[in-house]
């Protein structure tokens, strides 16, 4: 007798690409995001910036799979950012402004260049960092966030800040 294959568990609101279906990335598209606001509950901050957001933005946010679940909106954001290298990626580029990739890798010590080059292409696939070509010969190009990048100081600025306050350094160190 072999092993049953364990059903995957479904939401009712989930979109097709639902993670039992494939990974859990967020990609660019249509912009289906659940507000987790119950009838007659005032609107929190957040869900009151995206009452005023024009149709333009709303078409350029990225797609979740879990829309309607009130921790969605958290989930699909530690998807993006909870990679080792994304966090301190995009820290660098706003303490420092647009770099190259050498620069880059210098100011994010440890990084591999293959490791650097794979999450600067999810960050840009993720519309968060803008590759620029500064030069053909020598072929150079310049990293730099973008407006949605930029957005992320303060999430980038409390992730170090709760660090700081909540993490001790290694023994030894």
């Amino acid at each position: 007798m072999g092993v049953r294959p364990r059903p995957s568990k479904t939401y009712p609101n989930c979109p097709p690409g639902h993670p039992s279906r494939r990974p859990a990335v967020p990609t660019p598209a249509s912009g289906r995001h659940g507000a987790g606001v119950a009838l007659g509950e005032p609107l929190s901050p957040v869900a009151r910036v995206r009452s005023d957001m024009s149709e333009r933005d709303v078409d350029d946010r990225l797609e979740v799979w879990c829309a309607g679940e009130d921790w969605c909106p958290i989930t699909s954001t530690a998807t993006i950012l909870g990679r080792k290298w994304h966090p301190v990626i995009i820290h660098r580029l706003l303490s420092e402004g647009p770099q190259g990739f050498n620069a880059l890798k210098d100011a994010v010590d440890g990084v591999s260049s293959k490791v650097l080059s794979d999450s600067l292409d999810d960050l840009e696939e993720h519309g968060l960092v803008a590759r620029e070509i500064v030069s053909e010969k020598p072929f150079r190009v310049e990293y730099s966030l973008t407006e949605r990048g930029r957005s992320l100081e303060s999430v980038i600025v409390a992730m170090r800040d709760w660090g700081q306050e909540h993490l001790a350094a290694p023994p030894g160190s």
